[in-house]
């Protein structure tokens, strides 16, 4: 029987110890205060945390028994409130040193939380519930710094346990950092000089373009401008310099600025890339994406403003206008235009920190190693804006070398004009001078020669005027008989019986093609089809016009049969020339072996041709017989 009580006693002295061990297990770490320490991130044991789905649980509760064994460590080195609006408690233990010298303070690193109930221990055992957060006025705080601080008193040896009531709109991070006050000054003071040094770069850079804008009056550097202030914006919003300085009694608005300067960031960022990589004329497809990511962010935004303001938590949604303006530039930059190149490199960067921050929140914690991954999108806004800056200088100074090359070529050809006219003048000199010695020897042998010869030489004279005005004659009809000698070829070529070899005399090359529809198009003068404007510029591709008012730009090939066709557009103008002339009888296999082009397609592009044939039967009846090119225009 006596055995039987031993070994009882035995089980419950050993599962005493291990309840007791697994308790220790369990147990949270206590962080000591000590002169040797001057800053110190809570993470993991040291920090539990539990979730009031309910939002209804007090204090006193909090602290009892049964709600306090509900504490989990925290799973992740920055604890995050990961559900919008709903309460969040976290707790601490500090072991106070009042043999330190130094004075320490507790701070929140996110700016960005709501509503933060500090609920500090006193020497009596009751706590003092302190009030903070970006949704109170900023004079309410107790250090004027942009991050949340509190005081510690430090004059006891006892361990005490720290309790933080949070709600917040958005994701915010629970960064609780035990510093001294010496290392928080000096901290504070490095932190606002490299503030001032970021934001001032972005005011220079935003100055700069601004005054080449009004320079140059090109869009680019205005979005540039705009771009750039909004980045500035956007970091002062989220990093809490702009509520300390801007709209310090604001709380209401310093909810929303953030979201505002974000979606101006994805705005003008788009609008820039479309400008300077010149997308609507190299990728009309890539164009039409960019508009339309546009009109989407922004109906997105206006959806969040007006209705869920909880939505712009969600800020990763703008990685897709940053992937569509990388994805561009990567494309333009294969397709050969060179100033891309500095593009894609600025906003490799960018979608690195982007990517950096993405890969945080996902609580990869390897990754946030302090001040520079806190600060890497920062970073990296800067190296994107100085590759940005390398983009329009290098676009410049290539727009630069081509007018070099356009005035370098105007100067040779300058040069040739004024050896040619020098030709012109010597070869006339001579000729003048070979008349004058052929004058002054018949004016010898005149005054050589008696009186009666005289009126022989005044016929002389007669002659030669009458020879020079006969040598005028037959230079007018020299002329007269070359533009007779280039009608006939014209209307021999324009004749049905003739080849493409002999067609291909008048419009040898796409060159001639395009100058003819040019010719043909805008006969009557240019008129923009959008806006009305009698004026324009010469556009991107040859023979092209472009809106001086409203930038609207017309290829010589729109609004004409040959828009959009896939055959050279020589053996498209000499097919369009033998319908017409057979009167649409010519069948599609003899096109096809005229030009060597595949019957399907000769079938296709001549019934086209034949369908306006009919359509313009009037028109056609009152042309001459050669009078082609009236199927040309729609």
């Amino acid at each position: 029987m006596s055995s039987k009580f031993l070994f009882l006693y035995k089980a419950i002295f050993l599962i005493t110890v291990l309840s007791f061990s697994v308790k220790n297990l369990k147990a949270q770490e206590v962080v000591e205060i000590n002169d040797k320490i001057d800053q110190h991130i809570f993470s993991f044991k040291q920090i539990e945390l539990l979730s009031d789905t309910s939002g209804k649980l007090s204090f006193d509760q909090i602290r009892s028994k049964v709600i306090s064994e509900q504490f989990k460590p925290s799973k992740t080195s920055t604890p995050q409130t990961t559900k919008l609006n709903s309460i969040y408690w976290f707790r601490i233990k500090i072991k106070n040193n009042s043999k330190a010298e130094k004075y320490f303070l507790l701070e929140f690193f996110d700016q960005t939380l709501d509503h933060v109930t500090a609920y500090v221990p006193q020497k009596d055992g009751s706590y003092k519930a302190l009030e903070f957060g970006d949704k109170f006025p900023f004079r309410n705080r107790e250090l004027q710094h942009k991050n949340f601080e509190l005081y510690l008193s430090n004059d006891n040896d006892a361990v005490q346990t720290y309790y933080f009531k949070i709600q917040s709109s958005q994701i915010g991070d629970a960064i609780i950092v035990l510093r001294s006050v010496d290392w928080f000054i000096s901290y504070a003071l490095d932190e606002y000089f490299y503030f001032g040094i970021f934001y001032g770069m972005i005011l220079v850079f935003s100055f700069y373009n601004l005054i080449m804008f009004i320079a140059m009056r090109q869009k680019q550097y205005l979005y540039y401008v705009l771009y750039n202030l909004s980045v500035g914006f956007f970091e002062m919003s989220t990093d809490g310099i702009a509520y300390q300085y801007l709209w310090p009694n604001q709380p209401g608005w310093n909810q929303t600025a953030y979201a505002v300067a974000l979606y101006a960031v994805s705005i003008f960022a788009l609008l820039f890339t479309r400008e300077l990589l010149f997308v609507k004329s190299k990728a009309p497809k890539l164009n039409r994406l960019i508009i339309g990511v546009i009109i989407l962010r922004t109906l997105w935004f206006l959806y969040c403003l007006l209705f869920n303001q909880n939505l712009f938590s969600y800020k990763f949604i703008d990685a897709i206008p940053l992937l569509v303006a990388f994805f561009t530039g990567i494309y333009i930059y294969r397709q050969g235009y060179l100033p891309a190149r500095f593009f894609v490199l600025g906003y490799s960067f960018l979608f690195l920190g982007f990517l950096l921050k993405f890969l945080i929140m996902l609580h990869f914690s390897f990754l946030n190693f302090g001040a520079i991954s806190y600060y890497s999108l920062s970073f990296c806004f800067i190296l994107e804006m100085v590759f940005l800056s390398f983009a329009i200088g290098d676009k410049v100074s290539i727009l630069r070398k081509k007018k070099d090359i356009v005035h370098r070529q105007m100067i040779r050809q300058m040069a040739e004009n004024v050896k040619l006219k020098d030709t012109l003048n010597q070869e006339l000199e001579e000729k003048v001078e070979e008349r004058t010695r052929e004058v002054y020897h018949k004016s010898l042998i005149i005054e050589a020669k008696n009186a009666e010869l005289s009126d022989a030489n005044d016929r002389l004279k007669q002659q030669a005027e009458e020879i020079s005005r006969m040598n005028t004659l037959l230079e007018q009809d020299n002329q007269e008989l070359q533009t007779n000698v280039e009608k006939v070829t014209r209307d021999r070529v324009m004749s049905t019986d003739v080849d493409f070899e002999e067609f291909s005399k008048i419009y040898p090359d796409k060159e001639s093609c395009n100058l003819f529809l040019s010719d043909l198009k805008w006969k009557n003068g240019y008129h923009c089809r959008k806006c009305k404007n009698d004026h324009f510029y010469t556009g991107h591709i040859a023979y092209s016009r472009r809106c001086s008012k409203c930038g609207y730009e017309e290829s010589v090939t729109s609004f004409t049969i040959f828009h959009n066709t896939r055959i050279p557009i020589i053996k498209a103008f000499y097919m369009v020339f033998l319908v017409y002339s057979s009167k649409g009888k010519i069948s599609s296999h003899k096109l096809s072996e005229l030009l060597g082009i595949r019957q399907s397609t000769c079938w296709t592009y001549g019934s086209g041709i034949k369908q306006r044939m009919d359509e313009r039967k009037s028109q056609l009846k009152k042309a001459s017989k050669n009078d082609w090119s009236q199927l040309v225009l729609d």
